[in-house]
């Protein structure tokens, strides 16, 4: 357990010192959040330093490299994957924040052209995942859908699991970002998420096959090295949640939603508990539901009586409740103990799932 723990010290120490230098680097260059006239409450965070997600990918993937170094291990093929969903779709973010800074309007890329650079990222990652094996022939991926594991007689093919993969991993990402916006929320929830996945992997890691014959074992590749960017991950924002919460002193951006909603999604993946993230992300999950109800529902009642209406008073979820007068940091807290009574449930299934197999 050792280099679990020196990467997520390394990433800690990296997340605090790295966030303000990098804050401090972007007010110099004058690059700061534009904020949506429709949102006159976030008018006070206008010119707020952004794309604060660079330093948290940075802490993460120094704290997850160093770990190695410590440990004298090269790096498994699950984790890269994993770092590259991190760093690629971080890539794709801070394209997207750079060009609403430097236009000095919240507009950044175009949609298709975000969801190119995306849709690229993922495919990548799922077509890698499912290649790769290891000397027991395990790849990091499986074609099956999974749940606490594989699901037998649900295997989708090469194919379709690369558009599964494309949709988990869009998904997860688009939620991360859609819970964004409010001073801590994405940080805050995403430590509780990251945490989860560590336990799920040391876990797995001490059931493996591999080590013991048991009953109740994981056939899973590379739980240990995924412990390591898992908790790396989870250090890192919990370093930039000390910066971030409010009042923020800087925005984590598109920059580190998408980078972190990839890595939840991948993490998902490779530990074979895609279904099971419906659980531990459910928060995202409800991000994306609110957005997706509010714009059919809309869509709908303009069709049918030509007099558009809305579910919620605006939407991601979050905005609802700040339109009904509820004060942010009310919001972030509630929605921060939400998140950790999610992932505390997906971690009881979890275990629950093995004792019924051991």
């Amino acid at each position: 357990m050792k280099a679990i723990l020196f990467g997520g010290v390394v990433s800690l120490v990296l997340s605090l010192a790295l966030t303000p230098l990098v804050a401090r680097f972007f007010v110099r260059k004058g690059l700061g959040q534009p904020i949506h006239d429709d949102m006159p409450m976030h008018q006070v965070k206008q010119g707020i330093p952004t794309m604060g997600g660079t330093a948290v990918i940075a802490a993460a993937v120094l704290g997850y490299l160093v770990a190695h170094l410590v440990a004298g291990a090269g790096p498994s093929a699950s984790g890269m994957l994993v770092l590259l969903l991190l760093v690629g779709l971080g890539a794709v973010g801070f394209l997207d924040d750079y060009l609403k800074v430097t236009r000095e309007r919240n507009l950044g890329l175009r949609g298709r052209t975000k969801l190119v650079g995306q849709t690229l990222v993922a495919v990548v990652f799922a077509i890698l995942a499912i290649q790769l094996p290891d000397a027991d022939g395990l790849t990091p991926a499986s074609t099956f859908v999974s749940f606490m594991r594989d699901l037998p007689g649900l295997q989708l093919g090469a194919v379709i699991f690369v558009l599964w993969a494309l949709f988990m991993v869009s998904a997860t990402s688009n939620g991360v970002n859609l819970i964004d916006g409010m001073d801590g929320l994405a940080a805050g929830t995403c430590v509780p998420v990251f945490a989860g996945y560590t336990i799920v992997c040391v876990w797995q890691f001490n059931q493996s096959c591999a080590a013991a014959d048991l009953p109740g074992c994981y056939q899973v590749r590379d739980p240990y090295d995924l412990a390591i960017i898992a908790f790396s991950l989870a250090a890192a924002c919990g370093g930039f949640l000390w910066w971030n919460a409010n009042p923020a002193r800087i925005i984590m951006g598109d920059t580190g939603a998408l980078g972190l909603g990839g890595a939840i999604a991948g993490l998902a993946i490779t530990t074979r508990t895609e279904l099971l993230l419906i659980v531990i992300g459910g928060l995202y999950v409800a991000a994306n539901a609110s957005v997706i109800l509010q714009r059919g529902y809309f869509k709908l009642t303009r069709r049918l009586t030509g007099t558009p209406r809305r579910i919620f008073l605006n939407s991601p979820i979050q905005h609802h409740y700040e339109h009904k007068g509820w004060p942010e940091i009310t919001i972030v807290i509630r929605f921060w103990i939400i998140c950790g009574i999610l992932v505390a449930s997906g971690l009881g299934m979890f275990y629950a799932e093995w004792l019924t197999h051991s």
